[in-house]
């Protein structure tokens, strides 16, 4: 049977700005994934360092077409597009922004600053942040001793907060921050292998540091209403309607990963203020 949303998850996501779907995807399912990215020359060769403000890194492979490959099919599968689809504003045709593999490695990958995802892509000339969605898919095991990412339950009806520099990374207006936490609660999400973090761009969140002996992987796939047009930035895979898969598609693929090919990733000179959890 096809994954459902039900009407008490819908408006969980309306009300709190997120939701966390348990075993989204299997055991069988992540594992392949996690076995094919860590061999993955592309994605070795195309990711990049992010610092935090005490030197510590993270890494990031980001890409926007999505193709053929087992992220994509990820990506692409009925049930991520199904999710998007209910929980995004208006009816047009679900499209994807961007992907991007976070590699939080043990004992060296770094913190991120609060923030909202649409911090950045009001930036980039979207300007209807209830037609994006973000849904972050746990590659590993995310836990408080790794890093794993916390959320202000609510932070979303907030609407956007000023952003500003602090070293690498774009960090929400700490004012905001403290006044939002002085009557929101602080949510720890805590993810196995293969649950789903299903989050509003308005939603604050961060991460601290790995500082456990085990990685923090995830990959997180944004999608987009085909209405929701940028003018500041040449993305065409946001106004693209995705070319959904079966779900079985991603267990039943070959293993293999992007390979050689380089052209889909995103060089960081081309967009300096890239958002990370």
């Amino acid at each position: 049977m096809a994954f459902t949303l039900t009407d008490q998850q819908i408006k969980s996501y309306e009300e709190d700005g997120f939701i966390i779907l348990p075993g989204f995807f299997n055991n069988a399912e992540v594992e392949k994934l996690y076995n094919v990215a860590i061999a993955d020359q592309a994605i070795s060769k195309n990711s990049f360092d992010l610092n935090d403000q005490n030197g510590k890194k993270t890494r990031l492979a980001l890409w926007y077409t999505p193709g053929d490959d087992i992220y994509s099919l990820l990506t692409r599968s009925e049930r991520m597009v199904h999710v998007a689809s209910k929980l995004l504003e208006g009816t047009a045709s679900v499209c994807h922004y961007h992907s991007k593999l976070m590699q939080k490695e043990p004992r060296v990958g770094g913190a991120w600053e609060w923030h909202q995802d649409y911090g950045y892509w009001y930036k980039n000339g979207y300007l209807f942040p209830d037609q994006m969605i973000s849904i972050m898919i746990a590659i590993t095991e995310a836990r408080k001793e790794n890093g794993c990412l916390q959320v202000i339950r609510g932070s979303h009806k907030l609407g956007r907060v000023e952003h500003g520099f602090a070293g690498e990374q774009v960090g929400a207006s700490q004012k905001h921050v403290d006044l939002a936490l002085a009557i929101m609660e602080l949510i720890y999400v805590q993810l196995k292998p293969g649950d789903a973090l299903v989050f509003h761009p308005n939603l604050l969140h961060r991460s601290e540091a790995n500082l456990s002996d085990t990685p923090r992987w995830s990959l997180i796939s944004v999608y987009n209403r085909q209405t929701n047009i940028s003018y500041l930035n040449d993305t065409p895979s946001s106004v693209t309607p995705v070319e959904i898969v079966p779900d079985d598609s991603l267990v039943n693929a070959d293993f293999y990963g992007f390979g050689d090919d380089s052209t889909l990733f995103l060089e960081k000179s081309k967009e300096p203020s890239i958002n990370t959890k």
